[in-house]
């Protein structure tokens, strides 16, 4: 059966979340996960959360998804090991320095991939399993054959969003909030920037960014027959009364083997909605259908006062038990009682006495240990010996199942025996002590000059389609290598046609990979290339520089989240390279907003969107059909090179989007110290500013 996992932002939220029928909540535990504005549980609070799930059949993961510094990953591996010591049954993690960090700290503690690693192919999947991840929770973009497709081939299982807020990006590719606002998404802090008005060229005048919240309620049987293994619910910053009215709902129908009624899918849309919901992504139907905001509307009075009183009132019966009753002369009463796991608790109560009038039968003695009203258990079974002729008051015999259920509480709340290790960072790495040397990305073929070869880069990186598009790019003077960008996302269905063109660049020559998800290093692996990570991977720390080293990467893209003196101090086991230049990406996305504007494929125009302020973000085509949302702003560091310079790196990255040939050129000379160039207005990006 489907597992549904419900959002719990406090204790109420757990409390509605398992009385309303939930198999698992997730919730964060301190500071490091993606919803650090959420109330997140003390440790008193977190074992208490355990202890009532653990009680009621349900499990407890932590959210510890978000991007951690040098800094941080001591702290949070003592919170990682107490909540393994307290019985977390999972923690779920995007930063892959905080999965080398795990091993070490708490390592029986089973390992979720977050959305937030944007796995969203088999081989990305494959990948987790070899980390060693038990579960990957998919990109919510994915469409039903693809989620198919991963189900059915996938070594370990798989979570997908049900319900709740869609994010306009693929989650863990989103830098829009930290690089307009500071407050980052990939550490736990997104200001929901995409939930304000936008327009096309000159005017603010809509919501192209503003998707309406997931629902696959009509759904879950189809589901559940793909290899589906967990359905979550999203929602850990609402209220509890939400939690109970979707949980309930959802809950019922999986156990029920249906889809939600008619009345049901009108309680949903009262809970929460944005104008309704959308299966666009699921049903492989995208387009300007799937966007709208949340429109002010009464409060669901009466709905929620009945969802308050699910989990305010009473216990839901969610445990089966068996009880065992043995009653037989001249020996003390015994009452057991035995849970789906097989723990059993026993107690013995006074000697039967000979009955002087209606002795105790086997059916009063069922009907009084089935009376488990007001506790967690639901009487399953009984299986009672009574001997003739006894006599034992109701009374005690209530007591005795009181208190067998009692030992069996006490057993429940036991957290399991796990190894406990101890966090080492490791051997520190001594900075190169050279200035770095100079690589370029392009966007198009085009940017691909003889002039800007002659200015000598060490690498060119070209994206895959336009490389293998134009063959004659992959030659190079001596001392210019040139690289393949692959695609950040790509499908299952779209791996063939990857590969295919991989193939054709390596004939060509090319040996180097910049790679920046984990589903396409396999690939590119295979095919005998250099693995270097981009920016995609986020690298954020020295633990996450180790383990794709271990991967085998010979280098590696360090987050632009990133202050320069967190670059300076990460270790640089592999080499490593920074964007020093360019308009840095914003989103990737997979609903087309131009072809949601023009109403057919214009990529090849010049698409800008403005915000509020009047700031104008170009909208450019991403591999796949996808659209990636550009700053405003071009990063530029030409004049602080002393400020980089001298912080370890192997190279500095200039990312070439929008310029044309001869402005690639003109920003080369600068960095290398000829010419004045610089742009009309720029930023210096998060180098140098506190990002939350």
């Amino acid at each position: 059966m489907l597992e549904l996992l419900a959002p719990a932002g406090s204790m109420e939220a757990v409390a509605a979340a398992v009385q309303n029928g939930a198999d698992a909540v997730y919730l964060g535990y301190g500071d490091f996960n993606a919803r650090r504005n959420a109330k997140n549980f003390s440790e008193e609070e977190f074992a208490a959360a355990v202890s009532y799930c653990h009680v009621r059949g349900a499990k407890v993961y932590l959210t510890l998804n978000t991007l951690l510094t040098d800094r941080e990953l001591p702290r949070a591996a003592e919170f990682a090991a107490r909540a393994s010591d307290l019985g977390a049954d999972a923690v779920l993690v995007q930063d892959m320095g905080v999965v080398r960090m795990l091993r070490q700290a708490a390592p029986d503690l089973p390992l979720h991939a977050s959305t937030q690693m944007t796995i969203h192919n088999l081989d990305g999947v494959r990948m987790a399993a070899d980390l060693g991840m038990s579960r990957v929770v998919l990109s919510r973009e994915l469409s039903r054959d693809q989620i198919e497709h991963i189900c059915q081939h996938a070594p370990i299982e798989i979570e997908v969003f049900a319900h709740g807020a869609l994010c306009m990006c693929y989650s863990g590719q989103c830098f829009l909030s930290s690089l307009i606002g500071g407050r980052s998404g990939n550490r736990g802090l997104c200001a929901q920037p995409c939930r304000l008005k936008y327009g096309w060229m000159d005017k603010a005048d809509s919501y192209p960014l503003s998707l309406k919240d997931l629902s696959l309620a009509g759904y879950l049987r189809q589901l559940r027959k793909m290899g589906v293994a967990c359905v979550k619910l999203e929602g850990r910053m609402k209220r509890p009364e939400y939690v109970a009215v979707v949980t309930g709902i959802y809950a019922r129908a999986i156990r029920e083997d249906r889809e939600p009624t008619a009345a049901e899918l009108e309680q949903l849309r009262a809970a929460f909605s944005r104008q309704g919901f959308t299966q666009g992504y699921y049903l492989d139907q995208k387009g300007p259908h799937m966007f709208g905001v949340r429109e002010e509307e009464k409060e669901p009075k009466e709905l929620f006062a009945a969802a308050r009183n699910t989990y305010q009132s009473g216990e839901a019966q969610r445990v089966p038990v068996t009880f065992y009753a043995m009653l037989r002369p001249n020996e003390p009463a015994r009452v057991g009682v035995e849970d789906p796991q097989g723990r059993v608790a026993t107690v013995e109560g006074p000697v039967p006495e000979a009955a002087r009038t209606r002795p105790l039968t086997p059916d009063t003695v069922e009907t009084q240990l089935s009376r488990t009203g007001g506790t967690p258990y639901r009487c399953a079974r009984v299986r009672a010996l009574v001997e003739e002729g006894l006599s034992l008051p109701l009374a005690t015999l209530n007591a005795l199942r009181r208190e067998a259920l009692d030992g069996l509480t006490r057993q429940r709340e036991q957290p399991p025996r796990r190894r406990r290790g101890e966090f080492r960072p490791g051997a520190r790495y001594e900075n190169r002590k050279e200035s770095p040397a100079l690589t370029i990305s392009v966007r198009t073929a085009e940017q691909v000059t003889k002039e800007l070869l002659e200015l000598g880069p060490a690498l060119v990186y070209l994206p895959l389609e336009e490389l293998a598009a134009h063959p004659e790019k992959a030659q190079a003077p001596a001392g210019t290598g040139i690289g393949v960008i692959l695609p950040r996302v790509a499908w299952d269905r779209e791996m063939d046609q990857v590969e295919e063109q991989l193939r054709r660049v390596k004939d060509l020559g090319v040996k180097d990979a910049l790679v920046g998800n984990l589903g396409l290093l396999p690939v590119a692996r295979a095919l005998g290339f250099t693995l270097r990570g981009d920016f995609g991977l986020e690298v954020y720390n020295s633990q996450a520089v180790k383990e794709y080293k271990r991967l085998g990467l010979a280098s590696l893209t360090l987050s632009f989240e990133l202050k320069l003196a967190q670059i300076r101090d990460i270790s640089k086991s592999l080499d490593t390279e920074l964007i020093t230049y360019g308009r840095l990406p914003l989103m990737l996305m997979e609903n087309c907003i131009i072809k949601n504007r023009a109403g057919q494929c214009a990529c090849q125009n010049t698409n800008i969107l403005t915000d509020r302020k009047g700031a104008r973000f170009p909208v450019v085509k991403a591999p796949g059909c996808r659209n990636e949302l550009l700053n405003s702003q071009k990063l530029f560091l030409a004049d602080k090179a002393a400020d980089y310079r001298h912080i370890g790196l192997w190279a500095q990255r200039l990312l070439f989007t929008t310029e044309n040939p001869r402005e690639c050129v003109q920003v080369t000379q600068r960095y290398l110290g000829q010419g004045s160039w610089s742009p009309n207005e720029y930023t210096r990006g998060l180098y140098y500013r506190d990002v939350e």
